[in-house]
């Protein structure tokens, strides 16, 4: 289900959120959203990319020195 066919929960009209909403001017009575139907594959996902950062980290600092060891054999190699 799409936020767009969330319908409106009236036990929600006074919650904060609805108050800020409809103080912007917004067509629905509150903010949708903000409650993930699934978590537990949110959190799986969020795991992967944090892994996923955490590798691009290490390859580009590894990158460096494996680049800096390399143009330091070649310099002095050709003195």
């Amino acid at each position: 289900m799409s936020v767009e066919q969330l319908p409106p929960d009236p036990d929600r009209y006074d919650d904060p959120r609805a108050e800020l909403a409809r103080a912007r001017g917004l067509e629905a009575p509150y903010i949708p959203g903000g409650e993930d139907p699934e978590p537990e594959a949110a959190q799986r996902e969020d795991r992967f990319y944090g892994r996923l950062l955490i590798i691009m980290v290490v390859a580009i600092i590894l990158g460096g020195f494996v680049l800096g060891i390399i143009y330091n054999a070649l310099v002095t190699a050709t003195r």
